[in-house]
């Protein structure tokens, strides 16, 4: 009896992203978790120091769901922070805490070549006792470093401002070398938003914010695997077309 050979199917470059970025981290120590994309604002914002006037839960920005208080479509993937901690003190574990958080997120913005209202995140938190801005800026630069292999990467911080970090910085990073398509060659980029965690989210999580501490970023997905593959168009990702990834 002859068989004949099926072609195999390709990973989407956010699920590949996904999988090298929990191998990565996971090689750290941190957990993975997740939580619901439907979520309570308390959540969302409160839980999170994000102040009742922000501008982040009006409308042009912020998916609310009909008929449901008090209910909206993430827009980050940071309300897993207060969830986890929550979930770790309900079984009486105590600090240090690392997860790392990939997920799907929800903006009310217009599409273009670099924006989508749909999009992927990843989110990562430790919290301890000796918790540092040092150690943050290691653990992001271990990753980079992993994901991008073969070329010198480097990590600055520049300073910023999120309700749910103090001090806050906007993270960027560049590659050097050789090997780095020119167009993306010694440009500083950037990446993400990151700091130290608000102690105001700390005592919202359950936890004694005079006793422990921590660090947590949260970076785009998609703008991540725009630069791993060199991918022109963000909406790409999202037209569900095979010969895009078939390249994969």
């Amino acid at each position: 009896m002859l068989f004949m050979e099926t072609s195999r199917g390709h990973l989407h470059p956010i699920s590949s992203l996904i999988r090298e970025a929990n191998n990565i981290f996971s090689e750290m120590g941190f957990t993975f978790a997740e939580g619901p994309l439907v979520e309570k604002e308390w959540y969302n914002f409160d839980a999170l120091n994000v102040p009742k006037d922000h501008p982040a839960r009006d409308m042009q920005d912020t998916f609310f769901v009909k008929d449901e208080k008090e209910t909206v479509l993430r827009t980050h993937t940071s309300p897993v922070q207060v969830r986890y901690m929550e979930a770790q003190l309900q079984k009486n574990i105590q600090p240090p805490y690392r997860v790392i958080v990939p997920g799907k997120v929800f903006r009310n913005e217009a599409t273009d070549m670099t924006h989508e209202a749909e999009f992927f995140q990843i989110e990562g938190l430790a919290v301890g006792e000796d918790i540092t801005l040092g150690h943050l800026k290691g653990t992001l630069e271990q990753f980079f470093k992993e994901l991008f292999k073969g070329v010198e990467v480097e990590v600055r911080f520049r300073p910023s401002f999120f309700p749910f970090t103090e001090p806050s910085v906007e993270v960027d990073m560049r590659l050097v070398g050789e090997k780095v398509p020119e167009k993306l060659r010694n440009k500083w980029i950037e990446m993400m938003g990151a700091g130290m965690v608000h102690p105001n989210v700390i005592k919202n999580a359950g936890l004694d914010p005079q006793k422990y501490r921590g660090f947590a970023f949260g970076m785009g997905l998609d703008r991540l695997a725009i630069l791993r593959w060199a991918i022109d168009d963000i909406r790409l990702m999202h037209l569900a077309d095979l010969r895009f990834v078939n390249q994969f």
